[in-house]
């Protein structure tokens, strides 16, 4: 086994995050039907807002997302299929859940960790330094399904989504 090692937390090999996410076949629309038909653009929601690392970590049974947001940004309200765990790097989030229907925020810092169970719908607003952070799934990211809510976006103009 190969050791391999990578500095997330540097300013270095993130890049903007691909906004042409709104018709991939595992967003849906919480309110029915997929994420591509409703009333919001994704590019417009995440553009300039979120990033992915270009750095090497080939890791295919190590379900993970590295991404990093900038200051402010909220990703709007959504859930998923199974539990997800996010380790934070650096900077923190406000994260407003429902898990008992009521919503209650915490504050997810640097070695902190948030678990998100399945179907817990939640809200991740970046403090005033953004968020570093990796996100992990117990199964393959193919298997992911995110349901997307309608709180927190930029809405759709005519056809442009």
């Amino acid at each position: 086994m190969t050791l391999v090692f990578g500095n997330l937390v540097d300013g270095l090999d993130w890049v903007p995050m691909g906004l042409d996410q709104q018709a991939s076949p595992s967003y849906f629309w919480n309110e029915g039907g997929f994420l591509k038909d409703a009333p919001v653009d994704f590019g417009a929601t995440f553009e300039g807002n979120m990033f992915v690392t270009s750095k090497p970590i080939d890791r295919p049974r190590f379900n993970r997302n590295p991404l990093r947001v900038t200051p402010g940004f909220t990703v709007p309200r959504h859930h998923h299929n199974m539990d997800e765990m996010l380790f934070m790097l650096a900077g923190e989030y406000n994260i407003e859940h429902y898990d008992n229907e009521e919503p209650e925020t915490v504050t997810v810092r640097p070695g902190g960790i948030f678990v998100s169970r399945a179907g817990t719908a939640y809200t991740m607003t970046a403090g005033s330094e953004g968020a570093t952070y990796i996100e992990t799934w117990p199964r393959p990211v193919t298997e992911l399904e995110t349901y997307w809510h309608n709180y927190g976006w930029v809405e759709a103009k005519g056809d442009n989504r």
